[in-house]
C-alpha cells in the first residue's frame, strides 16, 4: 500500500480535549502515522472561523490566513477524515462555518455560464467520522442519517470530494468498552488510510 497524504479535519468546537471527538482524531492519526503516511490536522477549535453573513462576502471576501491555509491542506490532500459531533441533529454552528470560510467560489468549485459548476477538489475522498449521544441505529433508520447525507451531497459532492466512508459512533458517554472499540478502529482506519 503506497503512502497516502491525510487531512484530518477535528470539528468539535469545543477545545476541551476530554470529548471524544478528539481522541478518535488522536487515534486514527497515531494509525496513519504508524503506517508511514503523512497527515496534517485542523482542529476547528483552535481556528474559529466566523460564520459569513452576505453573499458578496462568501464570492469576493478575502480569506484569513488561517482559511487559507486550511484551503492549502485541502490541495495538498488525497484523503480527508472529518470528525465532528452531532448537535441538534446536524453539524456543529463553528463547522458549518469553517465550509462556509472554506468551499469558496474559484476554490472548491467555479461557474459556469448555463452549466452545472466545475467541481475543483476532485480525486479526494473523505471519511465521515459522527459522534452523538443516541443509538447510531435510531440516526440512521428514525432520523435517516439525514445530515450526513446533506454535508456528503451538499458540501462534499459539491466540489467533487468522493465520501467512501461513514462511521456513525453512537452512545458516546455510554459503555467504556464500545468507546475502547471505536478507538482500535480509528486506529486501524487510520493505518489503512480510509
Amino acid at each position: 500500500m503506497s503512502n497516502k497524504r491525510i487531512l484530518i479535519i477535528d470539528g468539535h468546537p469545543d477545545p476541551d480535549h476530554a470529548h471524544f471527538v478528539h481522541a478518535l482524531a488522536d487515534r486514527y492519526a497515531e494509525g496513519a502515522v504508524e503506517a508511514g503516511h503523512d497527515i496534517r490536522r485542523l482542529d476547528i477549535a483552535a481556528m474559529a472561523p466566523p460564520p459569513l453573513t452576505t453573499r458578496r462576502e462568501w464570492e469576493e471576501g478575502r480569506p484569513s490566513p488561517a482559511i487559507v491555509a486550511a484551503q492549502d491542506a485541502l490541495l495538498w490532500s488525497e484523503h480527508i477524515v472529518l470528525l465532528y459531533p452531532l448537535w441538534l441533529g446536524d453539524m456543529p454552528a463553528l463547522l458549518k462555518a469553517f465550509f462556509e470560510q472554506v468551499m469558496r467560489p474559484g476554490f472548491a468549485f467555479r461557474y459556469r455560464e448555463g452549466r452545472l459548476p466545475e467541481k475543483k477538489l476532485k480525486g479526494r475522498t473523505a471519511h465521515l467520522v459522527v459522534t452523538m449521544g443516541m443509538p447510531a441505529m435510531i440516526y440512521r433508520l428514525y432520523y435517516g442519517a439525514h445530515s450526513v447525507k446533506s454535508l456528503e451531497r451538499n458540501i462534499l459532492k459539491f466540489v467533487g470530494i468522493k465520501p467512501t466512508r461513514r462511521s456513525i459512533v453512537g452512545n458516546v458517554e455510554g459503555d467504556d468498552d464500545i468507546r475502547d472499540d471505536w478507538l482500535r478502529t480509528m486506529a486501524e482506519a487510520g493505518r489503512s488510510a480510509q
